[in-house]
């Protein structure tokens, strides 16, 4: 009851906000039109009344409700309120006091002419600049808790499908149409976990690429019982995340055979994701929290890397947009525990350890690392010779399979074992400098993309 307290005014950081259904009265603060990270605010069904502003969030009417406030008049037009009939008043007496000034600052306007250039300049020059630095995109459309709770079955447990350091992922049907999504909830009371999801939605907003993960919505709202609520709904992925698929013995058995051309197609593609965030957006992003369990499968296992809850925009070739990163355990670059910045060369670090993961179907924190032994130091001491050696069993069989079967009469079977070597050791040797310990001495994704893409065409070239 009453009008929106003043110490709102005070919250620069805000990004979302919603006071939908608070019987609030008088008119709506013009100070919210300043606060110029907010994304989204919901006024709706309360008593405000007069002229709604229309800079700001105010601009955009996919960014603000107001609906059932009967007595608001203006805005932009979108919104669909009646113009105000003050507002029309005021103008027509703003612009009589402007034909008074204009003759008693006619001389002053010659002196201040030169400067007014410079600011134009400049002010053009600004705004070319922020628009290349973030996309103008709409926000992710609302929906409520009600409908969440609905389509995950009141998230029961039955519709768990993975937990994380920030929530829980639920399977969920929604729509008409009944279509498969993934709800993450996020746990606010885990520290972080409110930061982790702007960090997602202001990531995923202005991003597309078929190797990242989709946002279909979002929400920030309370659940039933008055607590805040906040949770994100991808695109379902049916087969699950890599993790599943390259440790499949530890979770399920019967799990059909994880070959070596599809590992080879999912590093491939996860590489174009990293290499997209690195060099194809602006400003830069890094992802920070690269692992298995964070790249989704479709039903064609096309990858697509997801979580987005550590990503940091890169303002500047050494710093990114906000204080260092805490990433996972075996997969975070060594720098970051030293107090470092996310940085494009901390997800190549990721990568790398991903790669290695790959190929010796080994987590890095396996229980045989251990007396200052790693998954890095493991795959770079059997290289190159005993490369065969650390290559996961299963891929070991079915590679030797596929090259005692190849029909290709123009080369003998000792060349084409020495190719699949020869192709196992160029693998792993990518892996092997993307997680060595300096930044510096670790390759760029664009690079690793390249290369990458070449043992491809090698291997399919050898085993068509």
């Amino acid at each position: 009851m009453g009008s929106i307290p003043s110490s709102f005014s005070a919250l620069k950081s805000l990004h979302y906000l919603d006071l939908s259904r608070n019987n609030f009265s008088g008119q709506i603060p013009k100070y919210f039109q300043n606060l110029t990270l907010l994304q989204y605010l919901n006024l709706s069904f309360n008593k405000f009344e007069g002229e709604v502003p229309n800079e700001g969030v105010f601009g955009n009417a996919n960014a603000v409700s107001v609906v059932g406030n009967q007595h608001l008049c203006g805005g932009i037009q979108k919104l669909g309120l009646s113009p105000c009939k003050v507002q029309g008043l005021k103008k027509n007496k703003r612009s009589h006091n402007l034909k008074i000034m204009i003759p008693i600052v006619s001389c002053s306007i010659l002196l201040v002419m030169s400067l007014f250039l410079i600011i134009f300049t400049w002010a053009r020059r600004s705004k070319r600049k922020a628009s290349s630095m973030l996309q103008t995109q709409e926000p992710f459309p609302k929906i409520s808790y009600a409908e969440l709770s609905q389509a995950t079955n009141d998230f029961s447990s039955t519709n768990l499908i993975g937990e994380g350091s920030f929530g829980s992922v639920y399977k969920g049907i929604m729509g008409e149409n009944g279509m498969l999504v993934a709800v993450k909830v996020l746990n606010l009371k885990q520290k972080g976990a409110s930061k982790s999801f702007v960090a997602e939605c202001e990531a995923m907003r202005n991003i597309r690429h078929r190797n990242l993960i989709k946002v279909l919505t979002v929400c920030s709202s309370i659940d039933f019982k008055g607590v805040d609520f906040k949770a994100i709904v991808y695109e379902f992925m049916q087969n699950g995340n890599l993790d599943e698929w390259l440790h499949s013995n530890e979770v399920q058995v019967g799990v059909q055979s994880f070959s070596f051309i599809e590992r080879l197609n999912i590093v491939i593609e996860v590489a174009h994701a990293i290499e997209y965030l690195h060099y194809h957006c602006q400003p830069a992003i890094v992802h920070g929290d690269l692992k298995p369990s964070n790249i989704l499968l479709d039903h064609e296992m096309v990858a697509h890397v997801g979580d987005f809850g550590l990503a940091r925009f890169l303002i500047s070739s050494k710093k990114t947009s906000s204080l260092g990163i805490i990433g996972t355990i075996g997969y975070v670059a060594p720098e970051y525990g030293m107090g470092g910045e996310a940085s494009m060369a901390g997800d190549v670090f990721s990568f790398g350890i991903l790669l290695l993961e790959m190929i010796t179907g080994k987590r890095p924190i396996d229980a045989i690392f251990k007396d200052g032994l790693n998954l890095h130091h493991f795959a770079k001491l059997a290289l190159p010779e005993r490369v065969m050696d650390i290559v996961d069993p299963s891929l070991l069989q079915e590679l030797r399979s596929t090259d005692e079967n190849v029909g290709d009469a123009r080369r003998t079977r000792r060349e084409r074992r020495v190719s699949i070597k020869e192709i196992l050791i160029t693998f792993a040797r990518i892996g092997v400098i993307c997680s060595m310990d300096s930044p510096h001495d670790r390759m760029e994704m664009k690079d690793v993309v390249a290369e990458l893409c070449i043992i491809r065409d090698k291997f399919l070239g050898d085993h068509s």
